[in-house]
């Protein structure tokens, strides 16, 4: 089996990460190594883990997830690339299943992931135990064991998913024009599709994904959504992130028509209160 590099982004959630890391140290297959792309407001310490990990401090004020995905992949030495969002806790056989599938098939493959309630994962833990308090995405169906190729690009999300370096590379990584936050991983996914690439759901890959606070619509993210739904649709012709958009236009903070969006007023502290109240997880 080929080594894996694990890459994430991390922006003022060590705790999460010291569990990211947990579960890569108690992983059938270890990284050849961990790359880490800090963001946070503080700088994290240096993690201590029995593979080697590279920490690269990004000074920022916003969340470049494309441009901080790409840095990471630039310096990734292994031929099998696994990202994996920092709320991520890669259950034992993830890696090893991810980078085995990737033996195989050049392909763009999705990890199954479960979704943690609030204490799920804060105390002593194990794969059972997580399997157990886990909830499947409501969209994404993934096969027990096995692959399933996904025919619609726009399933793909960048939450844990594995690449070959070389394909990346030929994809050209992330695209850097979406600054910010949302569908940069959507145009990735297009991309992939156009380039014949195979989005396969692989069974057996599992990662559970830990509680933290967040907001639904993404309120703070208002300005880099709206900026990165309308490069999108100059490139593909439609709306993404459309559940946002309608989001945003009943609350009053944007109007949209064909012609383009425009924000009609800034969230204010309501907004985010309601936003909160309705996405718990």
């Amino acid at each position: 089996m080929t080594g894996v590099s694990v890459l994430t982004l991390v922006k003022n959630r060590e705790p999460h990460l010291a569990q990211l890391i947990e579960g890569l140290r108690r992983s059938e297959k270890q990284p050849a190594e961990l790359i880490i792309v800090d963001m946070s407001d503080t700088p994290v310490p240096q993690p201590e883990a029995d593979f080697p990990v590279i920490v690269h401090r990004l000074e920022t004020t916003a969340l470049p997830l494309a441009a901080a995905r790409n840095l990471a992949a630039r310096d990734a030495t292994a031929p099998h690339l696994v990202f994996l969002d920092v709320d991520c806790i890669p259950l034992s056989r993830c890696i090893g299943r991810l980078s085995e599938t990737l033996d195989s098939e050049d392909a763009l493959l999705c990890a199954d992931v479960r979704y943690l309630g609030a204490d799920d994962a804060r105390t002593t833990w194990d794969d059972a135990a997580l399997l157990d308090r886990g909830t499947r995405h409501p969209v994404r169906d993934f096969p027990d064991a096995g692959l399933r190729r996904e025919t619609n690009p726009g399933l793909f999300w960048s939450l844990a998913f594995a690449i070959r370096r070389t394909r990346f590379t030929a994809l050209g990584g992330f695209d850097e024009a979406f600054t910010g936050y949302g569908a940069e991983d959507t145009d990735f996914g297009f991309r992939a599709d156009r380039a014949d690439t195979p989005l396969l759901f692989v069974g057996g890959a599992i990662a559970c994904h830990q509680h933290h606070e967040s907001f639904e619509p993404p309120v703070q993210h208002l300005d880099d959504v709206v900026r990165n739904a309308a490069l999108f649709r100059q490139r593909w012709g439609w709306w993404p992130m459309q559940g946002w958009l309608d989001a945003f236009a009943a609350m009053g903070l944007i109007s949209q028509s064909e012609d383009g969006i425009r924000i009609r007023r800034r969230p204010n502290a309501s907004d985010r209160a309601i936003a909160a109240t309705a996405h718990p997880r």
